[in-house]
C-alpha cells in the first residue's frame, strides 16, 4: 500500500519543491475507504494536503509564519464524491440523464455515453436514430460494434467512450502520448516584475481568479482556491448547459458572470476583466477559448504575471488531445472500469467515486498556488496544464489492493454516513447540506466566505 506522505512528496517534486516537512504535515488513516482496489482515499488525501500546503507556503510569504496541515484519508475519500452528498431543503439532487450509462454492443464489448447535457444526448440518439430513452438506445446499440460507435459518437461532436482493457489502452497512441507526460505542469510563459502577494488575513486574500470552467474538474480548482480566500468569479457562456447539481456543489465562494466569447463585445468584456486577474482558469478542449483569443500568451500580454490554469479530459497532447470526455468517459477509456468490474459480472461499473476530476480540480489549484508563489518571488506569467487521463494514470501508478485484500465489497456511504463531515448553508437555490472543507491549516482554516449562486447573476466586473 502507498503511504499518503510519499504520493504528497510525488506532487512536491512535480512542482520542484522540497518532500513535506513531517512535523508540518499530517495525513491519518489509511485506504480502503471506499469499494474500490484502487488507492482512492490515498489520491486525494495527497492532492488535497498539496493545496493546504500551497496554501501555508503562500501564508508564509506573506506573514513568515509557518502553519501545520492535517487531513485524513476518510475525509479525502469522501471529498472525491462530494457531489453524491449535496443535498437541497432535505432531497438529494439528482444530476444524470437516464440515458447515460454503460450498454452492450453488438460485438459483446460495452461502450458509455454521457448524455447529460441535452445538446449530447440530442446528438447521439440522433445518430442512433433512437427514442431518448434508455431501451430505446439499448435496441439501437445493440446494432454497432463498440468501437465503431465509440467513432461515430465522437464524429458527431458527441461524448461517448468504449471500455478497454488496460493492455489495449497501453496499446493506444493516445496512452503513449499520456505517458510521455508528468501529472501536470508548471510552466514559465513569460517574463514580468515579482508581485508580492496582497495584504490580508486569508492566504489568497486579494486575489482574483476567473473562472471560465464547468462539471467538476474545473470549477473545484476555482472552488478550493476561493477557500483560502480568493476572489472567484465563475463566468458562463449564454445558452450553454450546467448541470444545477454541480453549479451548487462547486459554487461555494464564487460570484457568477455571463460573458458571450462569440461576440465582440464579449471579447472586450473578458480582456478588460483579465486586465485585474491573477487566475485564470478554463476547462475547455485545447484551442477552444485560444481560438476566441485567450490562449495563455495572449492573456500574458494583456495581463503580465497571469497564472492560466488549462484543465481538459485527455491531456494537451496526441491524437485525443480534441476528444469530448468527462471523468467517467476518461475511466472506460483509460482501463480504469475494467479493472474494477473484473470478475463481478456484468455490466461493467465505474469506480465509486468521480476521483479522477476531484483530484485533478485539487491539482489545477495547487499549480496555480505553486505559480502565484513564483510570480511573487521571480515574477513572470505561468500555465498550469493538469487532465483527467494524466490523472488517470497517476491513480494506476499507485498500485491496487491485491486479490487476497479485495475491498470492492465495502459499503456504499450515503449522506448519513457522512454526517460528520457536512454542513449547512443558507443559499438562494435553498438550504444546502454539503461536505466541509476538507484539509484543516491551524492559522488560516479553510471556509467560504459566500454561498452558491445562480449562473449570470453578477455583473462580469469585479466588485470594488
Amino acid at each position: 500500500m502507498p503511504n499518503c506522505i510519499a504520493a504528497l512528496d510525488d506532487i512536491l517534486s512535480l512542482a520542484a519543491l522540497n518532500p513535506a516537512p513531517r512535523d508540518q504535515v499530517q495525513i491519518a488513516g489509511t485506504d480502503p475507504v471506499l469499494a474500490s482496489n484502487f488507492f482512492i482515499g490515498t489520491a486525494g488525501s495527497a492532492a488535497i494536503a498539496a493545496t493546504g500546503l500551497a496554501a501555508a507556503n503562500l501564508w508564509q510569504e506573506k506573514t513568515g509564519r509557518v502553519q501545520s496541515v492535517s487531513i485524513d484519508v476518510r475525509r479525502a475519500a469522501m471529498a472525491m464524491r462530494s457531489d453524491r452528498f449535496v443535498h437541497r431543503d432535505g432531497e438529494k439532487i439528482h444530476g444524470w440523464d437516464p440515458v447515460s450509462g454503460i450498454y452492450q454492443a453488438k460485438d459483446g464489448r460495452w461502450v458509455q455515453l454521457h448524455c447529460n447535457y441535452p445538446h449530447h444526448r440530442d446528438r447521439t440518439v440522433a445518430l442512433l436514430g433512437a427514442a431518448p430513452e434508455k431501451e430505446s438506445v439499448a435496441a439501437a446499440i445493440a446494432e454497432w460494434d463498440a468501437e465503431a460507435l465509440e467513432t461515430a459518437v465522437t464524429e458527431a461532436d458527441s461524448i461517448a467512450g468504449m471500455v478497454r482493457t488496460p493492455e489495449e489502452w497501453a496499446a493506444h497512441p493516445q496512452s503513449s502520448a499520456v505517458d510521455s507526460l508528468p501529472l501536470f505542469e508548471i510552466i514559465k510563459i513569460g517574463d514580468s516584475d515579482p508581485q508580492p502577494m496582497p495584504d490580508g488575513d486569508r492566504p489568497l486574500s486579494g486575489i482574483r481568479v476567473a473562472d471560465v470552467t464547468r462539471v467538476i474538474a474545473g470549477p473545484m480548482c476555482g472552488r478550493t482556491l476561493a477557500e483560502h480566500g480568493a476572489q472567484v468569479m465563475r463566468i458562463s457562456g449564454p445558452g450553454l448547459a450546467f448541470s444545477e447539481a454541480l453549479v451548487i456543489d462547486t459554487g461555494y465562494g464564487k460570484i457568477a458572470a455571463e460573458i458571450d466569447l462569440a461576440s465582440e463585445t464579449g471579447k472586450e468584456t473578458m480582456r478588460d476583466l483579465i486586465k485585474s486577474s491573477d487566475v485564470f482558469s478554463q476547462g475547455y478542449r485545447p484551442g477552444t477559448i485560444a481560438n476566441r483569443g485567450f490562449s495563455p500568451e495572449e492573456m500574458a500580454a494583456i495581463r503580465p504575471g497571469i497564472v492560466c490554469v488549462s484543465l481538459c479530459a485527455f491531456s494537451h497532447a496526441g491524437p485525443w488531445q480534441h476528444k469530448r470526455g468527462f471523468d467517467s468517459i476518461v475511466q472506460c477509456c483509460s482501463g480504469l472500469v475494467h479493472e474494477h468490474s473484473e470478475g463481478r459480472g456484468e455490466p461493467p461499473i465505474h469506480l465509486p467515486a468521480q476521483c479522477l476530476d476531484y483530484v485533478t480540480g485539487y491539482l489545477g489549484a495547487f499549480g496555480a498556488m505553486e505559480a502565484l508563489r513564483r510570480r511573487a518571488t521571480e515574477g513572470g506569467s505561468w500555465l498550469v496544464r493538469v487532465s483527467l487521463v494524466q490523472t488517470a494514470h497517476w491513480l494506476k501508478r499507485l498500485g491496487r489492493f491485491g486479490p487476497s485484500e479485495d475491498a470492492r465489497d465495502l459499503p456504499d456511504p450515503g449522506l448519513s454516513d457522512v454526517m460528520d463531515l457536512t454542513m449547512e448553508t443558507e443559499s438562494p437555490f435553498g438550504t444546502i447540506r454539503h461536505l466541509a472543507p476538507a484539509v484543516t491549516l491551524s492559522e488560516t482554516p479553510p471556509f467560504w466566505a459566500s454561498p452558491p449562486v445562480p449562473l449570470a447573476s453578477h455583473a462580469p466586473a469585479w466588485p470594488a
